[in-house]
This record gives C-alpha cells, structure tokens and sequence, in this order.
C-alpha cells in the first residue's frame, strides 16, 4: 500500500472525525426508534444498526488495525461486521437501544481520538483515520437517501432549498426542449486516468493513473435537466421499447415504470417528492433518482449517448495542450478545495438549477462536474491496470462483478473533503434511490 508523508495534523485528523460524526447524528436525531428501524428493504439498513457499523468499523480499524485494541463491546463483530452480518437478518439482530448505541458511537468516538492524541502521527496512521472518517462520511449521504427512500422528512439540519427555484426555465446555456444539448468539445489525445501518486488519500480502485487515449469527443455544458427529461417522459419514452436496452426494458416492464420514481402526475403538469414533500417539478434543475437503464433510454431517444469515465475525467481534469490533453485539475475549477461558488457538497442545498455555479466550471466549460447529482457513466465499475487491494478490501473488489456501473462527479449532500475528479462511485444499473442524473455525449 502506497504512502506518501503525512501532510496533515492530528488536530485536522480529529476535527474531521469528529465532524463526521455531529453529522451522523445530525442526520438521524429526529427520528423516533420505529423510523430508526424502518421497513426491510434490499436497498436500505436499519438506521440503528447502521450508526452503530459506523462505530465498529472506526474501532476495527484506528483501534484494532493500528493499536491492537479490541471494541468496547465483546459482540461488536456479531452484530456490525456488514461482510459478515448477512444485510437481511440486520432487523433480526439483538441490537442495543438507541441510547446504548449512541453511548457505544461516543465511547468509540473518544478512544479513537485518545489513541490519536497518544501516538506519533506517521503515515499508516493518517491514512486510516482518513479512512474512518470517509466511511462515516459516506454513510451519511446513504442516510440522507435512505430519508427519502422512506419519506422521511428533509434532515433540516443540513439541508434547505427543497421548495421549486421558481424558475420555469434554465438559461439558454442550458435549453430545455426537445432534444436540445449544448455541447463542449473535447479533443482526443492521451492523458493519465485515475489516481495521483502524490495524493495524500485514494482508494484502491483510483491506482494508478494510467495512460488511455481519447477521440475528439463532445460532452454537455450541463447536467441533463428535469425539464430535459420530462420531454423523454412526455414523448412516450418510456413505452417506446426500441428505446431500451433488453435488460432496461425488463427493469421497467417488473417496476412498471413509466415516470421516474419519484414524479407524479397532477393535471398536465409533473410534482416531485422531495423526502416528505409533493413539489412542483422544477424544470431547471438537474434530474435525479433516475437508473442508469433510464438514462440510457433518454440517451436513444435524444440521439446522444453517455460518456465513459475516461471520457468524463477529461472532460473534468484537462486542459487543451499541443498534443491534445494534459492533465491539470484536481477539481473541475482547478486545485482549489471546493466551495459554495463552485460546488453544491456537503448537504447544505438540495439541487440546484444545472446551469448555476459558472464558477466551478472545467477548462472546457462543463458545469457542476463537482456536486449536484452523480453522474451515470457508460463504463462498468473495473479494477485498473496492477489493481491491488488495500487493507479494506471489502471496499473495491467484490465489486468488479460486471453489475456495477461508474457514476463520476458526486451530489449535493456528498462532503467535499471527500472528492477529486479522480473519484469512483460504483452502483448497479438499477438503483434509482441515490441522487444520481447524467450529462450526455454527443454521437
């Protein structure tokens, strides 16, 4: 496992740490014990068994991996080992009470900090408190879709701007009619895909940056928009077979799918659910909730196609060159951490209209390639060339199974500190509860 030097400090260390953790508890504060709980969903855990994971899988590694210590409580592997807990016997479990579980988040919380405290910081250690605290990170936006998944109301701690933007249409750097893209275009040439060896933190699947070559290609400005995407709807796309793939058209046909999952009609206009609220639907913003097969059949109906994450992560990092490409961005902006101006991250906004944000655009004028909605890619979830796993092996390689799908680019409750335009999402074609849209190519 490669390191580079520890260009952190112990108090960054623990402020994010513990910062995750206010969140995670900020997400789920206001929830009753039944809420916690919730109904038994294949795409969803109990709540109350997933914050105490959290808790383990801090223990397991900061505490276990480094210092030797075991958790403070002797059935903590029988109970939050997710590898090892079968997903559908979690509401079966003996699971301590909400009090006793956060007692045991706290206790955990505490002696991952005192270990911290206690030790040199050297690189091992900063790349595994990087580690829990990434996880944790992650959760929390499982959290805030699994309030959605059961309509729960909006975690108003982290996030406003639900209601519509009133604003009927984007701006004509975005149109919303029929088949109607604004494209960038991209030239071909070679550049380096996937992870920096000189990045403090990345995962597995990130390493290493390899060179690929690319076609001149051309990729939307922005986001595909709810107003983009109605049209599909409102054509008839999705009774149109030719317009999906064999599998596509089977999900639909099972979900009787006819709309995204989260739209309903009133009169001749559409409303969104947005957690526990009916909304008008905002045309400008980005869509979200919809599968990569829906995607995928909006790309046939409009004549476009979606990207490949090469593709998209030029799109994102490069700038124009003699040669073609050169790779020079972190973020799509330029090496600058993310911001309010630039990136909607970190829960504060639901999403916005795809065109906002001109701040945060790549060197090629592509908008929002950082926050908003995830992005579906073309390209299935594979190890790159010399993939080696890390210590967390769970992460990455049980994955590359052909059924998992690249998304690129994060969503808006997604924490900043999180992304790189190097970052890898992975889901299976079919998930439609995670806040993930696309942007398309041209042919």
């Amino acid at each position: 496992m490669t390191r580079v030097e520890v260009d952190t400090t112990k108090d960054e260390l623990e402020s994010n740490l513990r910062d995750a953790r206010a969140r995670t508890l900020a997400l789920v504060e206001d929830l009753d014990d039944s809420q916690l709980m919730g109904p038994r969903l294949s795409i969803t855990n109990p709540l109350l068994w997933e914050i105490g994971h959290l808790a383990w899988f801090q223990a397991r590694w900061v505490l276990g991996r480094l210092r030797g210590q075991p958790p403070a409580r002797a059935d903590a592997d029988r109970l939050y080992d997710s590898f090892a807990v079968a997903h559908d016997t979690r509401w079966d479990l003996p699971l301590p009470g909400r009090a006793a579980t956060l007692d045991y988040m706290h206790t955990e919380l505490e002696r991952a900090c005192d270990a911290l405290r206690s030790h040199p910081l050297d690189p091992d250690t900063a790349y595994f408190y990087r580690l829990v605290t990434f996880h944790e990170d992650m959760h929390g936006e499982a959290f805030t879709y699994t309030r959605q998944t059961l309509v729960y109301a909006a975690p108003a701690s982290v996030v406003r701007n639900c209601e519509s933007s009133k604003r009927a249409e984007p701006s004509p750097a975005n149109p919303s009619s029929v088949r109607s893209h604004v494209f960038a275009e991209i030239p071909g040439g070679a550049f380096e895909l996937g992870g920096a060896r000189s990045e403090s933190f990345v995962f597995d699947n990130e390493k290493w940056a390899h060179p690929v070559t690319l076609d001149a290609f051309a990729i939307g400005v922005t986001q595909v928009t709810n107003g983009q995407f109605a049209d599909f709807v409102d054509d008839s796309g999705y009774e149109r077979s030719e317009l999906w793939s064999p599998d596509g058209w089977e999900w639909r046909r099972k979900h009787a799918a006819v709309h995204p999952v989260y739209w309903r009609r009133v009169g001749t206009d559409w409303e969104q659910r947005v957690f526990d609220q009916w909304l008008p639907l905002d045309r400008a913003r980005a869509v979200i909730h919809v599968t990569w097969y829906e995607a995928l059949a909006y790309c046939r109906w409009s004549g476009t196609r979606l990207p490949t994450e090469a593709e998209w992560e030029a799109a994102a990092s490069c700038t124009r060159s003699s040669a073609g490409l050169v790779k020079t961005r972190r973020h799509p902006w330029g090496n600058e951490a993310p911001d309010p101006r630039r990136a909607n991250l970190d829960g504060a906004r639901y999403v916005i209209a795809a065109n906002q944000l001109a701040e945060g655009d790549s060197a090629f004028g592509c908008r929002q390639m950082c926050g908003n909605v995830w992005e579906w890619t073309a390209s299935e979830f594979r190890p790159f060339p010399g993939f080696v796993a890390d210590p967390y092996k769970e992460y990455s390689e049980p994955w590359f199974d052909g059924q998992h799908m690249i998304l690129r680019g994060g969503c808006w409750t997604t924490r900043a500190r999180l992304l790189r335009n190097t970052w890898r999402n992975f889901y299976t074609r079919d998930r439609r509860d995670v806040f993930a849209g696309f942007r398309v190519c041209a042919m």
